[in-house]
């Protein structure tokens, strides 16, 4: 398959990576901006190449570790354009930039071969489980990004605190919608809603943490760095679900 959308995604990713990050050296509102511009083109090339890859197949680019990880620096790519409007933080949007183009970098190491689906994931609950969970992770990813600043820069903390805050009850938000949609999911393939395969035990795993820090957040007023911590905590709980598990532990989720 021609994977030109991919590298001009690439291309667009890395050169939004490098404006960001220089306008955080530069006052000049025009490097940002260019910054904006160049993630934008690369999420519509990710389209795009995510659209030609169903056509394709004839199912959605949703199946396996490398069609994973462009939806996933797709979803991060969406997450920064709205952060990046509402709040202008360069530093958050740089790093989030960087991690969507090491995500596609990695997946371009990958298998692109296009392969049938197996039959338990020939639902129409793939599309809606896979693209939550994603928009979920891309949330907390960007959450993250926020809280890690906060542990390394001591000027706009209470911002950048909002930004990780919001971001991360919106990843919840998703990831709990990503849970739910694949217990339905389940159910149908195999017959039970839960079974305690590894990604499940993980997701939740990771579910509890985030639960934990929106808690924390609302009953004791745990903010900045205190939050960031747990917030970071739960990232390194995500990024298992997503690739530990995969590589490390076998399972019903070991196609992805």
């Amino acid at each position: 398959m021609n994977s030109t959308y991919l590298n001009i995604a690439f291309v667009m990713y890395f050169l939004a990576t490098v404006f960001y990050c220089v306008g955080l050296f530069f006052r000049n509102k025009f490097l940002p901006l260019l910054g904006r511009v160049f993630i934008l083109s690369g999420v519509l090339s990710l389209t795009l190449y995510a659209a030609m890859r169903w056509q394709v197949a004839g199912r959605p680019p949703l199946s396996n570790m490398f069609e994973s990880l462009v939806i996933f620096a797709w979803a991060i790519g969406l997450v920064l354009l709205f952060i990046d409007l509402r709040y202008k933080i360069k530093s958050v949007s740089g790093l989030t930039a960087l991690l969507g183009l090491l995500s596609l970098g990695y997946a371009s190491f990958l298998d692109k071969e296009l392969t049938p689906l197996l039959p338990a994931l020939k639902s129409n609950w793939l599309t809606i489980h896979v693209l939550t969970c994603f928009i979920g992770y891309a949330g907390l990813t960007v959450g993250f990004i926020a809280s890690a600043v906060i542990l390394f820069k001591q000027k706009e903390i209470a911002k950048l605190d909002t930004i990780a805050h919001k971001v991360i009850a919106f990843g919840f938000l998703f990831l709990t919608l990503g849970i739910i949609t694949g217990a339905v999911w389940a159910n149908s393939a195999w017959g039970t809603y839960w079974s305690w395969d590894p990604k499940e035990t993980w997701s939740l795993v990771t579910w509890f943490i985030y639960a934990i820090y929106l808690h924390i957040r609302f009953t004791k007023g745990w903010k900045e760095q205190k939050a960031a911590w747990l917030a970071v905590i739960g990232f390194l709980a995500m990024l298992f679900t997503y690739f530990g598990v995969n590589y490390l532990l076998s399972g019903l989720h070991s196609y992805g």
